[in-house]
């Protein structure tokens, strides 16, 4: 089983879009897959989640549980102030720990309006990644001028960027 996290809060999110064209690359490849989105993240699990409240909270902790199915992540991260999302943060900052997504594997993906891609935001993860004992596809991509590459109606229009998440999911997968 394959999670696919989308790594913001934001409502109707670009990061979304590429989620679900993931979704439909792995359906296509026969890999069983769920979404996690943060955007269904518990309103108070910041507050209520963290530090000496970890592991206590029951509603965060259903919304993690499907993880423990999951071998495999991509994780798409739209890049926020040259870094990723708050949100995904305090989400990998909420998880077990150790354990959450220690041994697991990772693909990752960002995306951002300007031309570098979420370069830094995926220097980040893979820091925050490799700290917590997961292991990262050397594969990452980086979507950069997202908004350029969408179709009106909302869907991924660029040719070489599903070439690079279609190559991406094959290695995940073959991995």
């Amino acid at each position: 089983m394959i999670t696919l996290l989308v790594g913001t809060n934001r409502p109707q999110s670009r990061a979304r879009i590429v989620a679900n064209f993931y979704a439909t690359l792995l359906t296509e490849l026969g890999a069983a897959y769920q979404i996690m989105d943060l955007t269904e993240l518990p309103e108070d699990f910041l507050n209520v989640a963290l530090y000496h409240n970890a592991g206590r909270h029951d509603n965060f902790n259903a919304f993690i549980a499907p993880l423990n199915q999951s071998d495999k992540l991509v994780v798409i991260a739209p890049e926020y102030n040259c870094s990723i999302p708050g949100a995904l943060k305090s989400f990998i900052d909420a998880l077990p720990y150790p354990g959450g997504i220690r041994g697991k594997k990772a693909a990752l993906i960002s995306l951002s309006s300007g031309s570098m891609g979420g370069a830094l935001a995926l220097s980040h993860l893979t820091d925050i990644l490799f700290y917590l004992g997961t292991s990262v596809l050397p594969q990452r991509v980086r979507l950069p001028g997202i908004s350029q590459h969408l179709s009106a109606e909302g869907k991924l229009s660029s040719p070489l960027f599903e070439q690079l998440l279609r190559e991406q999911a094959e290695a995940l997968l073959a991995w």
